[in-house]
């Protein structure tokens, strides 16, 4: 999605930035000078691909030092909102978590503009299977994608052999993804087993609606996610979905559920391939037969279009060092960064065919083609689409969501209080 209005009023102000990194990683190319870069980010010593990143890029250019800056998950994006204020030069490169941060940034004019250095290095934005298109802000972009987690359906075998029923494909529309749920499900009490697991989170109810690539989560009208609550509410009451109440009371995470082999079809992100990997090592997951299929699609909707979240690279505006910092952040969002983090069992943003075979050859991943094919999306469309109110409309969004699936109030009631809510937001 474009957003034709949001930061005209910053254009002026970040002009300047943009013709200053437009030759920059030319520039720095061809020099040997000196350098130590502090990387703003979270999580150093447990997300794994930081350090290769480094490490390999060092490797080139031994002149450069890195000097992380660990400012925690929990609230990084306050931190880092902080540590930019003023004018600070503390930082060099700059990771962005998510939109609603990546807006916010935007806004307060804290990274630079780097289109003009994409179009002087001639960056391809289609491996990015759409994530540029949709970080663009009034024809800029300001961050690179050097990550992204994509939504697939994950499947117990075991359960559809039970059941004589075909396994899905990647292929699959969402009408055929209820008709199997249906089917898989039997059994009583302890012994039940369900088709499919919607999880708690609106998400799981409300992509399918934004996948047309006609709508999105922030645009204020959610008229459009009707049809996708009712079907959501009946699943639930035939019995084919675990209740939405039960999950939010028990507070059960989508996981054990999986784990312990009584869900069919769970839709989620690819943040859990390395999990079930790994609980089915150590013998926590009983879905030890599984496999991956790319998220089902809408009617008239291409086949592999699903729903995404990213985590960029951006550079400090006020950074006595851009022209490093551009330099590594082409090298960690582009071909030979992404063959890094795929290494690390990690999706990049760019998606290459060599780095869907690697996050395959991993020890554990099902090797059926079926799901090998998975790790390879399409189109893709943000969870939530960049605005500069995005964190507030998403407090909107959850509360009217949970009101709708614990029936306590009508979907139409719901969808209204979602529409009024968000557009009395300023």
């Amino acid at each position: 999605m474009y957003l034709d209005n949001f930061g005209r009023s910053i254009t002026g102000a970040l002009a300047g930035m943009a013709l200053a990194v437009t030759t920059a990683g030319a520039a720095f190319a061809q020099s040997g000078e000196a350098v130590t870069l502090k990387w703003a980010l979270w999580d150093w010593d447990k997300v794994a691909y930081y350090k290769p990143l480094i490490e390999a890029y060092q490797a080139k250019h031994p002149n450069v030092k890195f000097e992380p800056v660990d400012l925690g998950s929990q609230d990084y994006q306050q931190m880092i909102s902080t540590q930019l204020t003023g004018g600070s030069k503390d930082i060099d490169i700059v990771t962005v978590k998510d939109v609603p941060g990546y807006a916010n940034l935007v806004r307060a004019g804290s990274i630079s503009d780097l289109s003009g250095f994409m179009k002087e290095q001639k960056i391809d934005t289609a491996p990015f299977g759409g994530l540029i298109e949709e970080l663009t802000i009034d024809g800029k972009i300001y961050a690179l994608p050097f990550r992204s987690d994509f939504w697939v359906v994950y499947y117990n075998k075991d359960i559809f052999d039970k059941a004589g029923v075909a396994y899905p494909t990647n292929d699959m529309t969402w009408a055929q993804f209820d008709q199997i749920a249906t089917k898989l499900t039997g059994g009583m009490g302890a012994n039940k087993t369900y088709g499919a697991l919607l999880h708690t989170w609106r998400s799981t109810v409300q992509l399918p609606g934004i996948l047309d690539g006609k709508q999105t989560l922030v645009d204020g009208e959610y008229a459009f996610l009707k049809p996708w609550y009712e079907r959501a509410l009946a699943l639930q009451k035939e019995g084919a979905i675990p209740s939405y109440a039960s999950l939010k009371t028990s507070n059960t995470h989508y996981s054990a559920l999986f784990f312990n082999g009584t869900i069919g079809m769970l839709p989620m992100g690819t943040w859990f391939i390395g999990t079930q990997i790994a609980k089915v090592k150590s013998g926590e997951s009983k879905s030890k037969n599984w496999g991956i299929v790319k998220f089902p699609h809408p009617d008239g909707v291409a086949a592999g279009t699903t729903a995404a979240q990213i985590a960029g690279l951006a550079v400090n505006t006020n950074s006595d060092h851009k022209q490093a910092a551009l330099d590594f952040i082409k090298f960690a969002s582009g071909p030979e960064g992404a063959k890094i983090v795929a290494d690390t069992g990690t999706i990049p943003a760019q998606r290459t065919d060599d780095v869907g075979a690697k996050i395959a050859a991993l020890p554990g991943f099902p090797q059926d083609e079926a799901s090998k094919a998975a790790l390879k999306a399409g189109k893709s469309y943000l969870e939530m689409a960049v605005n500069p109110n995005a964190a507030k409309i998403e407090v909107v969004l959850n509360r009217a969501h949970d009101s709708i699936m614990t029936d306590n109030i009508s979907i139409d009631d719901g969808l209204k209080e979602m529409t009024d809510g968000v557009k009395a937001i300023k």
